[in-house]
Formats: structure tokens, sequence, C-alpha cells
């Protein structure tokens, strides 16, 4: 047997690899409903190395010991292993942040924010009525407190996300009055700037919890700062199907917002 050749058990192989191509088949069929996007994108992609690197381990195990027998490709190497280990770690960090964000709800009654997502020609999407859903919940055990529906109007969209999450809210038994449109953002940023303009403008202070789905509280709650709100967080579940590639998405979206500013 070539000594360079791992051998892991048969089971272990077998479950690997069938994880790893459930994780691709997974991404891919986000495709058809999430659309194509970089956490998708990304996804699929690694699952489908991983899933190719362990079911041709012998011919990788071949490539790695050739390239360890030169300069040139043990550096090569050792930079691999580097981007794999940075890249990992900051996936951790940035999942154990994005954890944090989507649990810290206030300790009273506060103005919530409500940030729309996709609007349907005849509905609000699963994703934008689990934080309708949220904010419900909330409205209700908390009588005294208003709704800021943020949200503008896309070019595929029939009417603004803030409209629908109005409609939505009033059908469950929610007072209209009790509800603020912000109906023209087009980002979260301009969701929040806009928000915020609107709380300053009647007066109510500036300090809210936001209402968006769990993977995006983190990127909302670092803009919401930098525009100097004081936030806390009601967070709706997601699909578990989809919740792997708007998870992964959101890691390059926290980091572009981090690194240089406003992410859409």
């Amino acid at each position: 047997m070539n000594r360079f050749v791992p051998t892991p058990t048969p089971i272990l192989t077998i479950l690997a690899e069938a994880v790893f191509l459930l994780g691709f088949l997974v991404f891919v069929s986000t495709f058809f409903t999430a659309k194509i996007n970089i956490g998708n994108t990304v996804g699929a992609a690694v699952c489908a190395i991983l899933f190719l690197a362990i079911l041709k381990r012998q011919f990788v195990a071949e490539v790695i010991h050739s390239l360890s027998a030169t300069l040139w490709g043990k550096t090569i190497l050792i930079a691999a292993a580097a981007i794999i280990v940075l890249c990992t770690a900051a996936a951790v960090l940035l999942s154990v942040m994005m954890i944090r964000a989507a649990h810290n709800p206030p300790d009273s009654p506060q103005t919530i924010i409500v940030l729309g997502c996709r609007v349907k020609p005849d509905r609000p999407t699963v994703m934008l009525q689990n934080r309708i859903n949220a904010a419900f919940e909330y409205l209700t055990e908390n009588p005294d407190t208003v709704c800021i529906a943020s949200g503008g109007q896309g070019s595929d969209e029939p009417m603004s996300e803030a409209e629908c999450i109005r409609d939505a809210l009033v059908a469950l038994g929610i007072e209209s009055e009790r509800i603020i449109l912000e109906d023209k953002s087009t980002s979260t940023y301009e969701n929040l700037l806009n928000s915020s303009a609107i709380m300053e403008e009647l007066g109510l202070g500036q300090t809210a919890v936001i209402v968006t789905s769990e993977f995006h509280q983190l990127r909302a709650k670092i803009i919401a700062q930098r525009l100097g709100l004081c936030t806390y967080s009601i967070s709706s579940k997601t699909n578990i199907s989809l919740l792997p590639t708007y998870w992964i998405r959101e890691w390059f979206g926290v980091s572009y917002e981090l690194f240089f500013g406003t992410a859409s």
C-alpha cells in the first residue's frame, strides 16, 4: 500500500462523503429559492471540493507528496494551510458574534424596527412572514409600543415591504395607528438610517428593538451603532434548508461592513 495514502475507516469515509454530498445538494437547491448568491455559491463549491478530495484521496495525497518535495511546493502548501486556518477561524468567530447578536432581547418595552425582505406577488415570503410573526408577538406582549415597518419596493415587488409588513400585522390584529411606514429604503443601511430619522422626528428616542432574521442581526447592529442607535434584538427563525446559505452570505456581509463601511 502506498504509504502516502491516508486510510480512514470505510464507515467514516462514507459518512464524510455523504455529509458533503448532502451539503452540496442543499446549497444547490437554494439556487431556485434564494437565487444564486455568494452564500450558496461558496457553500456548494466548498462541499464539492471536500467531497471530491475524499473521493479521490489517493490522488490528493500523491499531489501533496509531490508538492512537498520542492521548496515552491512546500510554500504553496503552507500558504494554503494558513488560508484554510484563517478562514476557518474567521468563520467561527463571526458565527459566535452572530449568535450573540441574535439573542439580545430588551429589558423593557422599546420601539421596534421590522426590517423588510422580498415580497412575493401575492404574499410575503416565508422569511418576511417569520419576521412579521416575531413582531406581532412582541407588539402583543407590549401593547404600548409602536412599530416602524421598514422596506421600499423593488422592481419585482407588488408593493413596498413596509406596506406588506403593515398589512400583515393589521390582519393579525395590531392597530394600524401603532405602525409607522418607512417605505423608501433599499438596503439595511437605509432601513436603519431612515428609521432613525423617523424616531428622532417623532421623539421616540434612539433606542430600538430590531426585528429581523437571526443571521441578519449582527450586521444590523453594527450599522445601527454607527448611526447612533442603541439596539436590542428579537430574532425570527429561518427555514433550516435556507439558513446555511444566508449564514455564509452574512459572513461576507459582516466582513464588508466591518472593513469598508456600509454593506447593503
